[in-house]
């Protein structure tokens, strides 16, 4: 009886039989563990960008036992693959060639980062990290591309020939940045004026973006206005305004030329009108000479015939008649004589 018992195992060789699996599979995941950031990686355009992956290993490995694979989480297609001691490239995206690689030294201390040359509009988004070596782990990271904008340019449409009251527009133009940017438009006294904008962008072939953003105000003297720029990955990019003070409100050319206008069509009219009243002057004042030089004929006519004052009466009356009438008194009273002579 006593050699059974002894061959029988305690209780606790049969608990630690059942528990050694399990703990060796936690043990196999926690060394798998692979690790990317949890914050969105940021690349500028045109540069270099480091997707960071590593994992952690329980003991020395070879890396001829070591794959690494990066893909993209949505397509799945292949951006780089590493297996066997070397690159393996053949299934590579086309748009990816040339602009990947690993850090190798770094491989066998659990680096798997991959550096992405040359980045484009293009390259944004999602990125899984695999890696193999005898376990297998996975994780994704998010990759942001960001390109600055030119500095802001403000102009005033129009430029002159402004009123105080008109409607101007005011345009607010910056280009070659990524992503959308928010546009601010203040007055000098930092109102926030937004509200009344209108902004439009448009998308060159690489991807990057040209903003116009058009603020309408009611044109104040002495008043400025100011467009500030925010990329939402770079922060604030761009300042400018304009300042519109009382050099720039002029006189409106409609206005002008209606002026000018009337005033010629004024000093015209005064023309004709002189013209007009210097020849009505003429013709009275040689009318005038007329009748006189006449009734001086009429006084050495009557003059000669001795004629008295019934005569000097006719003169004073055909000095106040018509001039075509004189001409038939004349006849009349040159017969004045003859029939005077008859009844004497």
């Amino acid at each position: 009886m006593k050699k059974l018992s002894c061959g029988l195992n305690p209780p606790w060789k049969t608990m630690l039989s059942l528990l050694l699996p399990v703990m060796l599979a936690v043990q196999a995941m926690a060394v798998m563990e692979v690790r990317v950031p949890e914050q969105p990686v940021v690349a500028l355009h045109g540069g270099d960008a480091t997707l960071n992956c590593s994992f952690s290993h329980a003991g020395p490995f070879n890396l001829s036992d070591m794959s690494v694979f990066w893909q993209l989480t949505d397509t799945k297609r292949n951006v780089h693959g590493y297996w066997e001691g070397h690159d393996q490239l053949a299934d590579q995206a086309d748009r990816f060639a040339n602009r990947t690689s690993l850090f190798p030294a770094q491989l066998g201390l659990g680096n798997t980062s991959l550096l992405l040359s040359r980045v484009v509009v293009a390259d944004e988004g999602s990125y899984t990290c695999f890696v193999r070596v005898q376990d297998y782990g996975s994780a994704a990271l998010l990759l942001q591309v960001a390109a600055p904008y030119s500095k802001p340019v403000v102009t005033l449409e129009p430029e002159s020939n402004l009123r105080p009251g008109d409607e101007v527009a005011l345009t607010c133009v910056a280009y070659g940045g990524f992503p959308e940017a928010g546009v601010i438009w203040q007055d000098g006294g930092g109102r926030n004026l937004t509200d009344n904008i209108t902004t439009s962008v448009v998308a060159n072939e690489e991807g990057l973006f040209s903003m116009t953003s058009v603020l309408t105000v009611v044109l104040e003297p002495n008043s400025t206005y100011s467009c500030r720029l925010i990329n939402p990955l770079l922060g604030e990019e761009g300042y400018a305004f304009v300042t519109i003070t009382g050099q720039n409100i002029a006189f409106p050319p409609v206005a002008l030329w209606v002026t000018v206008g009337l005033a010629v069509c004024l000093l015209v009219l005064l023309i004709a009108l002189a013209a007009v009243c210097r020849r009505k002057i003429k013709e009275s004042c040689e009318e005038a000479r007329r009748e006189a030089e006449e009734a001086k004929e009429l006084e050495e006519e009557e003059s000669k015939t001795g004629v008295g004052g019934r005569a000097a009466g006719g003169r004073r009356a055909c000095r106040v008649i018509p001039v075509h009438l004189s001409i038939n008194l004349e006849n009349v009273f040159s017969s004045v004589p003859y029939r005077m002579s008859k009844a004497r």
